[in-house]
């Protein structure tokens, strides 16, 4: 069973920076694509950013909500995925969530069902 643990959320004022982090272990096959996404209360789960993984990190995609303030990245070597967030709004507070697709085709990089292993999630909380 894949496991995902995230860890970098907190609390952060409005313009400053967090930087999240999903490391993988207890797979048998590498995710293909891994995401972020975000639920904040009482609105539905987003799509805020994803990377293919297995080529050199260039093949990602944001929402458009996050781009240009949020980046994507992955470090192979430690199984691991980043979201570095700049620029925080108080419209950022949510759970983010990290996501796995593994042996499952991906057509819709930031649609939820497209992923099949989840983390816990970790809450990020930006006060204005």
């Amino acid at each position: 069973q894949v496991q995902l643990v995230e860890s970098g959320g907190g609390s952060v004022q409005a313009g400053g920076s967090l930087r999240l982090s999903c490391t993988v272990s207890e797979y048998h096959y590498s995710p293909s694509y891994m995401a972020w996404f975000r639920q904040a209360p009482g609105k539905e789960r987003e799509g805020v950013a994803s990377i293919f993984t297995g080529g050199d990190g260039d093949f990602t995609h944001y929402s458009d909500l996050v781009k240009g303030r949020f980046t994507i990245s992955q470090d192979n070597a430690k199984n691991t995925v980043y979201l570095q967030m700049d620029s925080l709004t108080p419209e950022d507070t949510a759970m983010y969530y990290c996501a796995a697709a593994v042996l499952t085709y991906v057509d819709a990089y930031l649609d939820p069902s497209s992923y099949n292993h989840w983390g816990q999630g970790t809450q990020v909380t930006v006060s204005s």
